[in-house]
């Protein structure tokens, strides 16, 4: 970038050239997985290890056979754990299969309707992992204040919902996030809600570290194009924020302004 120098997306011992990260669900196989991965730049990929075989079904296909450990860094996540211990339990299976891996991103359901977290399972669950020895990426509600208390607990990197999960309304509390990032001292990351291009732009711009999608790019009409155009708008909206925006003005102010003009 033009004369700006952006810190580096680092976290668990790791610098990160892309800050997109994508899932791996809904899509039609594997193999349009991997392509929509490859087109979007992200180098994570996050698992749902209840859904998604990384080898506990030994007579089924392993996203492992197509998605490469040494290419891309595989997060596991607790997607469908509704309590604490099963989140836990779930983490210490991931770190089986994955031969000790510690990078795990958190997530505790309080219900199937709205998929909202549940936040005191949440807060008991990461205090469990951190004390693990497990690197916590946690998703939460963008309340702010259980966004500094679960950095308090040792989360390395907090990911507030943008808008409920799958739902594609993008960021609904810009506020919110705000206060979030103010004050943040570990990575933020929005998690769920994203719908198109604009919407990843839109976090990006706020000062949001990295977003994480999966449905907007697995059930677009071509999961491809638009993994190409969430890669895109991340690198743009990241752009937009380390250049500041103008501010908001009622009025209007002319482009060439009026003082020292000929008559």
């Amino acid at each position: 970038m033009n004369n700006v120098i952006d810190k580096p997306f680092y976290f668990a011992g790791k610098t990160y050239n892309s800050r997109l990260i994508i899932g791996s669900g809904k899509y039609k196989n594997f193999q349009e997985n991997l392509v929509a991965l490859e087109t979007s730049g992200a180098q994570i990929i996050t698992v749902a290890i209840r859904r998604v075989n990384l080898g506990q079904n030994s007579d089924e296909p392993s996203l492992l056979d197509v998605v490469s450990p040494e290419k891309y860094t595989i997060l596991p996540n607790t997607a469908g754990c509704y309590t604490a211990e099963d989140a836990v339990r779930t983490c210490r299976m991931a770190r089986e299969l994955l031969d000790g891996h510690k990078l795990v991103k958190l997530e505790v359901l309080g219900d199937q309707k709205t998929l909202y977290p549940n936040i005191s399972e949440t807060l008991v669950a990461a205090e469990k992992l951190v004390k693990d020895g497990f690197d916590v990426m946690v998703y939460t509600s963008d309340d702010p204040l259980v966004a500094k208390r679960l950095e308090e607990a040792g989360c390395l990197a907090v990911m507030p919902l943008g808008a409920p999960i799958g739902s594609g309304l993008g960021i609904q509390n810009p506020y919110n996030i705000r206060l979030i990032l103010e004050n943040a001292k570990v990575p933020i990351i929005v998690d769920a809600g994203v719908g198109t291009a604009s919407d990843a732009s839109t976090a990006m711009e706020l000062g949001c570290d990295g977003v994480l999608m999966n449905t907007a790019i697995a059930e677009a009409k071509n999961p491809v194009l638009m993994a190409s155009a969430m890669k895109k708008a991340v690198e743009s909206g990241r752009e937009a924020f380390l250049a500041g925006r103008i501010p908001r003005r009622l009025y209007a102010s002319a482009s060439s302004p009026i003082d020292g003009t000929f008559f």
